[in-house]
């Protein structure tokens, strides 16, 4: 592990969470996967229990991997929220782009 990555965990202070430049643009995954705190945040406000998020991933997990993101989460609310909110923009964005693009090459037809 990079020193960088070793800083980039002890600031998190969880053990099963990090974060890691160059991996999900920073932001708090599980450690040494690509499962951001947030999609497991996503899972749990569409009503999956944490048991059932162990079956969603190609990656295996455990349950205290899954817990300890929920506890990243209710611990730093501010800003996972912010990260959903960004998310949200951002396809909002791409849609628009894609509905012009449409209509551009309806137009050249």
């Amino acid at each position: 592990m990079d020193v960088m990555a070793a800083t980039a965990r002890a600031a998190v202070g969880y053990p099963h969470v990090e974060k890691t430049l160059g991996v999900c643009g920073g932001k708090a995954c599980i450690a040494g996967t690509r499962i951001r705190v947030l999609d497991i945040v996503g899972l749990r406000r569409r009503g999956f229990e944490p048991e059932e998020m162990l079956r969603m991933y190609a990656v295996p997990l455990t349950l205290a991997q899954v817990h300890a993101a929920l506890a990243y989460y209710y611990d730093h609310p501010e800003e996972i929220e912010a990260s959903i909110r960004e998310g949200r923009k951002l396809v909002a964005r791409i849609r628009i782009d894609q509905g012009r693009a449409v209509r551009q090459r309806r137009r050249s037809r």
